[in-house]
């Protein structure tokens, strides 16, 4: 039994595949999931888990180097969310986080039903 972190162990499976520059997508219930990316879906109900959680839980298991957000999130609650979190944060378009969310080694399907709560992370290194 793990002490702390994360305990959803399919979730600890797919942390522990990443390697220095992938890319892991942390999703709202909407985002289209791309075929053939490691899925983790932890959403129960629209709301569970939320964005934030799941995200905070990351960032305490995980080292990330760099987030990407859709530029549609300025403005919007799910961006207070994301700022609070990472300095820094660069912007593509909506289209193009889809695009970017196939060449991820892990999508992470929370349970948020806010638009545009959806980033992409860069893994960095501890050292």
């Amino acid at each position: 039994m793990k002490r702390a972190g994360i305990l959803n162990a399919e979730l600890n499976a797919g942390l522990s595949h990443l390697g220095h520059g992938d890319l892991v997508v942390v999703a709202d219930c909407g985002l289209p999931i791309p075929p053939g990316v490691p899925l983790v879906d932890l959403a129960v109900v629209h709301g569970v888990p939320r964005f934030e959680d799941v995200l905070d839980a990351l960032l305490g298991d995980a080292v990330f180097q760099d987030c990407i957000a859709a530029e549609e999130v300025v403005g919007t609650e799910a961006e207070g969310w994301i700022t609070a979190r990472f300095d820094g944060v660069r912007h593509v378009d909506h289209e193009a986080l889809k695009r970017m969310s196939a060449g991820a080694k892990l999508f992470v399907r929370t349970g948020e039903a806010t638009p545009f709560a959806n980033v992409v992370l860069v893994c960095g290194v501890p050292f």
